[in-house]
């Protein structure tokens, strides 16, 4: 068994991305398991999870773009700006047109900046917001910048009184909240707006498409790697090959000379397996990660 790889779950409503890496260090037998981006536990879809030595690759994972559809219900406002949060405030919003619904999303397009909810994983002063903030603190949280580089509305329905719900299509940088984006939806039309669905249909290159569940998973256990180290890295990257002696210096920390791939890159040795992720700067060639095995 090769149990170094990476994982595409197709994690399931109800469960913390924490949740996911727990059960799969139980079917992995292994306790060398991290994942490349939370997931809220209301939200579904892609998250990646990287066994033994691929952890190491998540660092480059956490950092992709990132793809969603969403649900946005307009005429109702919550502490958390999703459906795991009370509401903290309600305005009809019944009297809204498709046409003011669909501008309040423009300006959330392009770079922006967001300010992230305050019921949120982001620390201040080494203490996670949301625990704060059930300590009853009021948290503000700075602004961050985020590229929307498409937010598609895809329906607008009207099937509870009041309220207003709007499918939306996302793709967007690592690090935007998409609750966010319905909290200001909602505040730009005066009526209040938070998330009632959320699924990450993409993590970079990583889609729904070849996502595993985890009764799937099971079944397969201890065998549950689907993208093994090397092929993820190739995959993920732009591609080196070295020579023998470029392989053993590399495998050893050493530099190689440069060849002018934009970084970074995987470098594979003359049997085809993995040996670092390189990046180049200042005249060589220098391993960001050595993943060979020692």
């Amino acid at each position: 068994m090769n149990g170094d790889g990476l994982i595409v779950v197709d994690k399931p409503g109800g469960m913390t991305s924490h949740d996911v890496v727990a059960r799969i260090r139980r079917l992995a037998r292994t306790r060398r398991v991290g994942h490349g981006g939370t997931l809220d536990p209301m939200a579904t879809g892609v998250l990646v999870i990287g066994v033994g030595r691929a952890t190491r690759l998540l660092t480059y994972v956490i950092g992709a773009g990132k793809s969603y559809t969403a649900t946005v219900r307009l005429g109702q406002s919550t502490v958390t700006d999703d459906a795991e949060g009370d509401v903290i405030g309600t305005t009809p919003a019944g009297a809204l047109t498709d046409a003011a619904i669909r501008a309040a999303f423009v300006p959330l397009t392009g770079e922006i900046d967001q300010v992230p909810s305050a019921v949120s994983a982001i620390k201040i002063n080494g203490e996670r917001a949301y625990k704060r903030v059930r300590d009853g603190e009021q948290v503000e949280l700075p602004a961050r910048r985020v590229t929307v580089s498409r937010l598609d509305v895809s329906a607008i329905r009207r099937d509870t009184p009041d309220v207003v719900d709007v499918d939306i299509d996302v793709d967007c940088s690592s690090g935007t909240y998409i609750r966010a984006l319905a909290r200001d939806a909602g505040l730009a039309l005066g009526v209040g707006g938070h998330l009632t669905a959320l699924r990450r249909t993409a993590v970079g290159s990583f889609t729904l498409a070849e996502s595993a569940t985890l009764a799937a998973l099971e079944q397969r256990a201890p065998e549950v790697v689907t993208l093994p180290l090397d092929t993820a890295a190739d995959r993920y990257f732009s591609r080196r090959q070295a020579s023998a002696d470029e392989a053993k210096v590399l495998s050893h920390g050493g530099p190689l000379d440069p060849v002018g791939i934009a970084g970074p890159y995987a470098v594979f040795g003359p049997d085809g397996g993995l040996i670092a992720i390189v990046s180049e700067r200042d005249g060589r060639a220098r391993a960001e990660i050595v993943l060979a095995p020692a």
